[in-house]
């Protein structure tokens, strides 16, 4: 009577262990997804959290154009007493008439030889693009010799108010956006003596 009982218990045995181990890989499979999808969820919110930085971070704004230097020598030297107009951004916004180059000995500084003369560059300037107050004018002369050698610079500078602002800014004088102003720009420093000049509108600002 033994035998039968021991034949009917042994089929149990390997369908107790294959439950089992089916159970533990069901399981496993199931860890194994949850522990995956968490770095892809945080790899998706990093990247949609630098993209949206991306698109909100402000563009860096250029840097402010400084005015080019002056020529040291020109390919073709000018006329005794010729003032060219260099043509820059600013220079079809003005007209410029009536120029001059004229000498000066109390102007400016000789050089250590005693070659240089005094000189200034003068005319009448009209801003014909704008009728608004002028924020900011800049004219900047540079002086050569006969051979087309830079011998110095000069600059005027110009500067209007509005008419509501305070009583001590308030420019009365002529205006450059109606019948224009008269400049000069003597040169500061010779290192020569100057027979001709190139005049530019480095800066120009309108309110």
């Amino acid at each position: 009577m033994r035998h039968p009982l021991a034949l009917t218990l042994r089929p149990t045995l390997p369908r107790l262990a294959t439950a089992a181990a089916l159970t533990a890989l069901t399981l496993t499979a199931l860890t194994g997804c949850t522990s995956g999808s968490t770095p892809d969820s945080a790899s998706d919110s990093t990247s949609g959290a630098e993209a949206k930085a991306a698109t909100t971070s402000p563009l860096p704004l250029p840097p402010p154009r400084s005015a080019p230097a002056p020529e040291a020598t020109l390919a073709a030297p000018l006329k005794e007493g010729e003032v060219r107009i260099e043509e820059g951004p600013f220079t079809d916004r003005v007209s410029i008439k009536d120029l001059t180059l004229t000498a000066d000995s109390t102007s400016g500084s000789s050089s250590s030889s005693g070659s240089g003369s005094g000189s200034t560059v003068g005319g009448h300037l009209t801003i014909t693009s704008d009728v608004s107050d002028v924020l900011a004018l800049e004219l900047r002369a540079a002086y050569y010799d006969a051979k087309g050698r830079l011998v110095g610079t000069g600059t005027f500078q110009y500067q209007e108010e509005g008419e509501d602002s305070e009583g001590g800014h308030h420019h009365d004088g002529p205006r450059a956006a109606a019948d224009g102003i008269d400049f000069k720009a003597p040169a500061t420093t010779l290192t020569g003596t100057a027979t001709s000049a190139v005049l530019s509108v480095p800066v120009l600002v309108n309110e």
